[in-house]
């Protein structure tokens, strides 16, 4: 599969005068630096923009699962996979508010909503505007992850309070029509722009260890790098493969890899979050302790995420208290 011609000119909408661009050149030569150069340099970038030893916690939540039409070969909650996840109602606005605030007695401060749409329907979109509300009113930061968003929608969930808006670009351009072939790069990156347009912060990242090269790392970088402007929030997930979907199998990402892009993508986005996301418990402590000195300063907490695996609450209060790591008390922080 190759992408389509129009899948192609992400950096066309990228950078606006005065900021600089990050060539995918460049972005291939911190890729290249000698392993502990890269995370000296991009510590020294962590710890001039945010508070040091100091992570987010947000809590993840599906709340429409299974059923989804797109292709995404990553995805067991895509229908025409054949991977156990059931197509299910939307949870109750009761049992949505219950989760978040357990969630935020747990410690974390951000509470993230996904549902397996395409997109949302302007009557699914309603109960969801309630959950929000709902979220906001325990004092959480909000943020909603429904697929592609329609004009309009993303002003409701503003006015509604999302807090942020996730809508990953999971690949560079280039390796994009290997992993989707149901909606187009653009079609990413307006729904990104309706974002912006309302207000709303961004939350858009990738996944790593589909199958795809340095320099297709590199490309997504990039492109995140790039967007005018980058990101308050850079999710990086590590592939948890599953059987039944087109990427099982997938020769796994070198662990040391991992921490690169991670590395790289702090350097690029130094005031992002750059957030651990799937795939933490195959990385283990020390893989994770390495992508924190790199700049990761959030993850998702909490056992479930979506429908995958994550380390318990437990596991990761232990490790943060062996890393001498705490946990942020409201939102995002910066030192400048």
């Amino acid at each position: 599969m190759q992408p389509s011609s129009r899948s192609a000119p992400a950096a066309a909408q990228a950078t606006s005068a005065g900021l600089p661009g990050w060539t995918l050149a460049a972005v291939e030569g911190l890729f290249a630096l000698p392993f502990n150069d890269l995370l000296a340099r991009a510590y020294q970038v962590h710890a001039a923009h945010h508070e040091r030893n100091a992570v987010q916690l947000s809590t993840l939540l599906s709340i429409k699962t299974g059923g989804c039409p797109e292709d995404c070969a990553y995805c067991p909650q895509a229908a025409r996979y054949h991977t156990g996840v059931p197509n299910e109602a939307m949870l109750p606005l009761g049992e949505v508010a219950a989760a978040a605030a357990a969630a935020k007695a747990a410690g974390a401060t951000r509470f993230c909503m996904g549902a397996a749409w395409r997109g949302p329907k302007d009557r699914d979109l309603e109960p969801v505007l309630a959950m929000v509300r709902e979220v906001k009113a325990l004092g959480l930061e909000s943020c909603a992850t429904l697929g592609m968003l329609k004009d309009g929608q993303a002003e409701a969930l503003k006015r509604a309070g999302l807090d942020y808006y996730n809508h990953n670009l999971d690949t560079a351009p280039e390796f994009y029509g290997e992993i989707i072939t149901t909606r187009e790069y653009r079609d990413r990156l307006e729904t990104l722009v309706r974002v912006r347009g309302a207000g709303i912060k961004v939350c858009c990242g990738g996944i790593v260890g589909m199958g795809e090269s340095r320099a297709e790392r590199a490309g997504l970088i990039a492109q995140l790098a790039n967007l005018d402007p980058y990101p308050e929030s850079v999710p990086i997930n590590n592939l948890v493969q599953v059987e039944g979907t087109p990427l099982y199998g997938t020769e796994s990402i070198d662990p040391l890899e991992f921490v690169r892009t991670v590395a790289v993508a702090r350097i690029t986005m130094p005031r992002a979050t750059v957030r651990l996301s799937a795939g933490r418990r195959e990385l283990g402590d020390g893989i994770q302790a390495l992508c924190f000195f790199a700049g990761a300063n959030s993850i998702f907490y909490g056992d479930k995420l979506l429908t995958t695996g994550n380390p318990d609450v437990e596991a990761d209060r232990a490790l943060f208290r062996r890393l001498g790591l705490t946990a942020l008390e409201a939102g995002d922080r910066t030192t400048t």
